[in-house]
């Protein structure tokens, strides 16, 4: 088995983190946050590049790719802690790809490919209660969860209101009452399918702190040598960096199941989303202590990655709930086992 990305994937990993590199430089993601918006020029331009059809069938309008090159882009997302639409555009189509119907797929699948419209998602507790959607505010379609699994609906039908959170890089919004027509595919693949979407994006933003953290550790010095060697800033930086290849790892070994092994992506995606869950918050957190005084000032650009990886933490399950998800999962397997012997 081949471990390593594909010359197809490596060049979308390429061209992704150079385009985002040029386009979202820090001052640019700065102005956008606090502005509260997103460019529509540089939507645009993704959507010209394809990639919110990346894996999206070709039937339905998309490039026809898997999942593992949807985290690949995704974590070139997160690594530039762009504001953009994309992950919400790429959660909702994941979600109608895996559980809409012929003519849900057809009215929505190509118009989110394409760029013509854009996506988000979110969920309905038991009570009635709204999670917050993720870029709902400037979305064309919505997927919203519940109990009895998912609705689909335009946003314009939706009885919303834009949110302010702590993650200033992207939008959301909260549902007072949910609404649309009821998706009666594979929802549960859908959702596993976002997690691990969610994961590659919060295992960019934990790379790229830890390349900010290492490269500062490398350049302040105290007493005439680089803080990096001193043991305390050195073990940090060791540990960002274990936890940035095991959320890596997890990551892509569940966007490699849902095409190739889909009965144990359920519980790969939850693995994934735990851990990069807890990765993302501990290395960006980590990332503001090496710099000292000047990582926690407002001044500095960390601050807007620890907030992206704090919402994205939250969506969909946290760790704690992921974990639940495995264990349960395990134990069952367990009993059926003992049951057999």
């Amino acid at each position: 088995m081949n471990f390593d990305l594909s010359d197809e994937q490596r060049e979308i990993q390429s061209t992704a983190k150079d385009f985002l590199a040029s386009r979202f430089k820090p001052e640019k993601v700065r102005e956008l946050a606090e502005a509260g918006a997103y460019d529509e020029g540089l939507t645009k331009q993704i959507a010209e590049l394809g990639w919110p059809g990346i894996a999206i069938a070709e039937e339905d309008g998309g490039q026809g790719l898997g999942l593992i090159e949807l985290a690949v882009l995704l974590e070139q997302s997160g690594f530039a802690c762009a504001p953009s639409p994309l992950l919400g555009t790429v959660g909702a189509a994941l979600v109608i790809s895996a559980a809409g119907s012929d003519e849900q797929r057809a009215q929505w699948l190509p118009k989110l490919a394409s760029g013509e419209a854009t996506g988000s998602f979110g969920g309905i507790g038991p009570d009635g209660e709204s999670t917050l959607f993720c870029d709902l505010p400037t979305a064309d379609v919505a997927v919203a969860f519940d109990d009895d699994g998912a609705l689909l609906a335009p946003a314009s039908e939706l009885d919303f209101e834009p949110v302010e959170v702590i993650d200033a890089t992207r939008s959301y919004g909260a549902v007072s009452v949910p609404a649309g027509e009821r998706l009666d595919g594979d929802v549960d693949a859908g959702r596993d399918r976002l997690a691990v979407a969610i994961a590659a994006e919060l295992t960019g933003l934990a790379q790229r702190t830890l390349e900010m953290a290492v490269s500062y550790a490398r350049e302040r010095q105290q007493f005439d040598r680089p803080i990096g060697a001193y043991q305390a800033v050195s073990h940090r930086c060791a540990a960002m960096l274990l936890g940035v290849e095991e959320a890596r790892s997890l990551t892509y070994f569940a966007a490699w199941t849902a095409d190739a092994e889909p009965d144990t992506l359920p519980l790969a995606a939850s693995m994934a989303k735990a851990y990069s869950s807890d990765a993302g918050m501990r290395v960006t957190d980590a990332a503001i202590q090496v710099h000292g005084g000047i990582g926690f000032t407002w001044e500095h650009d960390l601050h807007f990655f620890l907030k992206r990886a704090t919402g994205n933490a939250a969506m969909f399950g946290d760790p704690k709930w992921h974990r639940e998800r495995v264990a349960e999962r395990v134990l069952a397997d367990v009993g059926e086992v003992a049951a057999v012997a």
